[in-house]
């Protein structure tokens, strides 16, 4: 089995294309047995939309990434929010290892915060909130669509699939940080599955910049999560992925304040967790291993507080252990059932501003309001305000601070904008 990334324009209608259409333009464009597991529009022109694919190349998946259902109703009695940074995209918060906070003062104004592992990681910390729910990103994608549920757990069996590392002061990290969370906070971790055929995993930028990559020879990784079926309630996989010195230098050290520099790692990260979890429908995460002792022993100096947390970590593991131990359970089946959260459920949609993929799509096809956050920007090209939202779906706010006010407003019900000033008088119509 192989990943690789694929572009392609899509002729744009009036109308933003439907799932369908999407669909049918990409499934003439791949060869047979090329199968989408990675959706992005990069740019809008006025005549396309320029997408970015990942694809699987030999391999089956339980549903189509395109597949979707309408949600008939929303679910009045909680106020659920959806949280999206997408990674790989060079987001100005959240874009490297520093989404936490956002999804902190999200989560203090709904009943559950719905995220993904790209919001909260940060190497070895994950502070996020006990009604945030950690969700991978297709996962969510799948639940804004209508395709899945999510059902909040609490102690997940969670098996660590690992590349054996050469360098055994590495592999200690890496169990030492699995034995650390056991003793700490009661993770539940039933094996370490050492593969010593690794996987061939590449980091590289597409022609739009975004992070993207390419994986090889992973079938190993596909059959022993099929032999170990119903031994594990979630996936941890940790591997190697190769960059250049000159790139990962370049990403620590360089000045980031004012840029969209891009996380090289997170698209490549992404396409693997992606598939595995459309594989086995079970809660997934990445975090990428050190190539050597030399590197891990490099000192990038004072990095900008973005990256921080990276530069004092070894295993980068703690984050998505902790994510994982809680991931709630995806329910395919019988989905309308007490405790299990649907897209009825989903309140409100908070993305970057101009980052246009399944989420945001299922969002305008679902009825679901759309917070943007203008500060922070990225190096996508779209302008949402061009979608064919319905009236009051689509809301632009400047900054977090903003998101959080303008989702507890929706929450007691008040009309946002009648607390801004001036306030203009309602309209009065003669027929």
């Amino acid at each position: 089995m192989e990943l690789y990334e694929k572009s392609i324009a899509i002729p744009r209608t009036r109308a933003l294309n439907t799932f369908d259409e999407f669909s049918s333009a990409i499934e003439a464009d791949l060869p047979e047995g090329h199968i989408p597991v990675r959706f992005v529009v990069t740019e809008t022109t006025a005549d396309n939309y320029h997408c970015e694919i990942g694809v699987l190349e030999g391999g089956t998946l339980q549903s189509s990434l395109f597949q979707w259902r309408q949600r008939h109703s929303a679910n009045g009695t909680s106020f659920n929010v959806a949280h999206i940074i997408p990674t790989g995209i060079g987001c100005r918060t959240g874009g490297h290892v520093d989404g936490g906070a956002t999804a902190r003062i999200l989560s203090s104004v709904c009943d559950q915060l719905i995220t993904h592992p790209n919001v909260v990681n940060a190497a070895d910390i994950n502070e996020m909130s006990e009604n945030t729910l950690y969700v991978e990103g297709s996962i969510l994608s799948r639940l804004m669509m209508g395709m899945v549920g999510v059902q909040p757990a609490k102690n997940n069996r969670v098996l660590v699939l690992a590349d054996r590392h050469t360098d055994e002061q590495l592999s200690n990290a890496l169990i030492n940080s699995i034995n650390a969370a056991r003793a700490c906070y009661g993770f539940n971790c039933p094996e370490i599955v050492m593969m010593e055929d690794r996987i061939a995993m590449n980091a590289s930028l597409s022609d739009s910049g975004r992070a993207v990559g390419s994986i090889k020879d992973f079938d190993n990784f596909i059959n022993v999560l099929k032999d170990r079926k119903g031994q594990y309630d979630a996936v941890a996989v940790t591997t190697l992925i190769q960059v250049t010195d000159e790139v990962r230098r370049a990403y620590y050290t360089s000045d980031h304040m004012d840029d969209d520099k891009v996380n090289p790692w997170g698209g490549v990260e992404a396409m693997l967790t992606h598939t595995i979890s459309m594989m086995f429908d079970v809660p997934t995460a990445h975090s990428p291993m050190e190539e050597s002792e030399a590197v891990s022993c490099w000192d990038p100096g004072i990095t900008d507080p973005r990256l921080a947390a990276e530069s004092v970590s070894v295993a980068y593991l703690q984050c998505i252990l902790k994510g994982l131990q809680r991931g709630p359970k995806i329910i395919t089946k019988e989905i309308i059932a007490p405790g299990v959260l649907t897209a009825r459920d989903v309140s409100a949609l908070v993305t970057p501003v101009n980052a246009l993929g399944l989420a945001v799509m299922a969002a305008l096809r679902q009825g679901i309001p759309v917070i943007a956050v203008r500060e922070n920007s990225n190096i996508m090209k779209n302008d949402l305000n061009d979608l064919p939202w319905a009236p009051g779906q689509y809301h632009e706010v400047e900054n977090y601070w903003e998101a959080a006010g303008f989702l507890s407003a929706l929450k007691d019900g008040i009309d946002p904008y009648s607390v801004r000033r001036p306030l203009d008088p309602v309209r009065i119509t003669v027929v």
